[in-house]
């Protein structure tokens, strides 16, 4: 046991030293993230009374700039200079038809879910089961989008399962360990649910909630320290574009870490590394 915790924690050593080191290159992202959240803003202001055709609408622009952000996160971790305006532009397109595929095929599934909620008086259970289901089977398919060679959105969620079954442990404690003032709020359990169940609705591949994630777990943070709300939440609204963005590094280098390699491999790899 002392030896994968070891191990586990030089796996993470080495995803927030490689992050850092992304960060320093791709701060660009950062105010990629900043503008897109307005141009999103503004789309769900223009699609607000278009009815179904604003719902289209604003699911694409939402592709859009996932698949952007998507491209620049890996620049960041791919590329060896540092990123550049001129990137952003370049980033506008990539990944779209892959965030539209995943979206639609969860699109049918999500809409029966929501319609049982109406006539099933366990319809709330229901859907926290399943959108938290989702929300651990398909966490990391936004790494896969980019980062794996796939054919289908279907081999993104086939990767996804397989991934997540094999390194469940490493992938997830990052994440558990921060959620921890949530756990612990007074609303508890009920807040984590809601938290999974907005992200695994949009199987993380929704813009909004990659800013509104990194708010809410920091936010919880400051308010378990002892930060009043009234200020917590400008110091929030400060820090969550960074914060998006290097949480998105931190899983893209721990994915690449993780993916293709055994716990049996690590353990022979690294003493060498």
């Amino acid at each position: 046991m002392s030896q994968i915790l070891t191990e586990t924690l030089a796996l993470y050593r080495g995803a927030f030293r490689k992050t850092g080191e992304s960060l320093a290159r791709g701060w660009m992202t950062i105010v990629a993230v900043v503008g897109f959240g307005f141009l999103l803003v503004l789309a769900g202001q223009i699609a607000s009374p278009l009815g179904m055709a604003g719902g289209f609408l604003l699911g694409a622009v939402n592709a859009l700039l996932v698949g952007a952000t998507l491209s620049l996160i890996e620049q960041s971790i791919t590329h060896a200079r540092a990123l550049t305006f001129r990137d952003i532009l370049g980033s506008v397109g990539h990944y779209f038809w892959d965030v539209i595929g995943i979206g639609f095929i969860l699109w049918l599934p999500l809409m029966a879910l929501d319609m049982s909620m109406q006539t099933n008086p366990f319809g709330q259970l229901l859907s926290y089961a399943a959108l938290l289901l989702i929300f651990l089977l398909l966490n990391p398919a936004p790494e896969i989008i980019y980062q794996v060679r796939h054919d289908s959105p279907l081999d993104v969620f086939k990767t996804s399962y397989e991934f997540v079954l094999e390194n469940w442990m490493e992938w997830f404690l990052p994440f558990a360990l921060i959620l921890i003032p949530v756990v612990l709020s007074p609303m508890g359990l009920q807040s984590f649910f809601s938290l999974s169940s907005r992200v695994g609705r949009g199987a993380g591949l929704d813009f909004s909630q990659l800013l509104v994630l990194p708010f809410t777990i920091f936010g919880s943070w400051l308010d378990f320290i002892g930060i009043p709300p009234s200020i917590g939440w400008y110091i929030g609204l400060l820090f969550t574009p960074l914060l998006a963005v290097a949480m998105l590094l931190f899983r893209g280098h721990l994915f690449a870490s993780l993916h293709g390699v055994s716990r049996r491999q690590r353990r022979f790899v690294s003493p060498f590394k």
